[in-house]
């Protein structure tokens, strides 16, 4: 009997990602993806399910369907994206409201992967150069990102020792890079002149798209309980990460560094939240040791992820956008699925016979 799995933020690049990775693992009955909004990818088999942004429907879903092994990969870590009330909502509320249904009396979940982000560290100038899992915090978090993801981590621990037949993997990313999503940094990094704090190179890690969804996908199909740090091996000076894409620096003064950011946003450049700020004055490192002791194994180290990022950016500007626009359509969606008269995919289409979407 396969898997029968959950992915949260199914409207997200990443939920939307991971399905379809998901979807083709042989050892997998089912998929099905919550979220306010449709998926950005189109999918084989994965049943999408709208739901509000506290999830509040997750137990009748997670009871009826069946469900052992839940994906979260909707914690919000962009403050740029969401309202402080939205953030807590989808955050905190979502996650209490995803821990009751796994572990309610009838469920039948024995594997939980959360996303998290290596923002929970925070960054001052008297931390460590690298992070172990096993650290906290030098200092209180101090912005609503922070203060939601330490929320979760609470609750995530606590469900962990409340149910210890269930196997509980958090994952915290550094910063990501990857040319088919937009974080804070790939915004910043597309811009012709680069944000950076006067008299400051800070050491950065990031970690590329690709091996987050690798790391989602070994978590799934491993039984490996515990916090893990995800980032590429090795950081480098902003400075350096400049050099490589090919950019000039616009720099913010060392002081009143956030309402010459506030400025940015207001001409509508770039919104820069303050854990960004924190990071272009401090920077930050985590170790990535544990996990790879796991057996997890990156493509790419924190320099090949920027490289591969500057490349994607030089291709963008030779030959546009790579891939099209998806949309969703569920009465499409919804043939192609269920009709009688379409199909099995395993045979291929006869000539002037269109192919069957996803």
């Amino acid at each position: 009997m396969g898997m029968r799995v959950l992915i949260t933020g199914l409207g997200t690049f990443w939920g939307s990602r991971l399905a379809q990775q998901v979807e083709a693992l042989d050892d997998v009955d089912v998929v099905i993806g919550v979220d306010t909004t449709e998926p950005r990818l189109p999918m084989e088999r994965t049943e999408f399910v709208r739901t509000d942004s506290s999830y509040s429907i997750l137990n009748r879903i997670v009871s009826a369907a069946g469900i052992d092994t839940i994906l979260h990969t909707h914690l919000i870590v962009d403050s740029t994206r969401q309202t402080g009330r939205t953030l807590h909502e989808i955050n905190v509320i979502g996650t209490m409201n995803l821990l009751a249904a796994a572990g309610a009396p009838d469920s039948m979940v024995r594997k939980l992967v959360v996303k998290s982000s290596t923002l929970a560290y925070g960054a001052t100038y008297q931390d460590p150069y690298f992070f172990r899992e096993s650290m906290g915090r030098v200092r209180g978090p101090r912005t609503r990102v922070e203060r939601s993801l330490l929320e979760t981590a609470g609750l995530v621990r606590d469900f962990a020792l409340d149910n210890p037949h269930v196997v509980v993997t958090k994952l915290r990313f550094s910063n990501v890079l990857g040319g088919d999503l937009g974080t804070v940094f790939s915004r910043a990094l597309r811009l012709p002149f680069v944000p950076e704090v006067l008299g400051f190179d800070p050491p950065m890690q990031f970690v590329h798209e690709d091996d987050v969804i690798g790391a989602l996908l070994f978590a799934t199909r491993h039984e490996i309980p515990g916090i893990f740090n995800v980032g590429g091996d090795g950081t480098l000076p902003w400075s350096e990460v400049r050099s490589i894409v090919g950019k000039r620096s616009i720099p913010l003064p060392p002081v009143l560094t956030s309402v010459a950011a506030e400025g940015l946003r207001a001409l509508r450049v770039i919104d820069l939240p303050p854990e960004t700020l924190a990071l272009l004055r401090y920077g930050r490192g985590v170790d990535n040791s544990r996990y790879k002791r796991a057996g997890f194994r990156y493509r790419y180290s924190s320099v090949g992820a920027v490289t591969a990022f500057a490349e994607g950016l030089r291709l963008e500007r030779t030959v546009g956008e790579r891939h099209p626009a998806y949309r969703y359509e569920r009465d499409v969606e919804t043939f192609f699925r269920h009709s009688p008269s379409v199909r099995p995919a395993a045979t291929e289409p006869s000539e002037g016979e269109p192919e069957r979407a996803g």
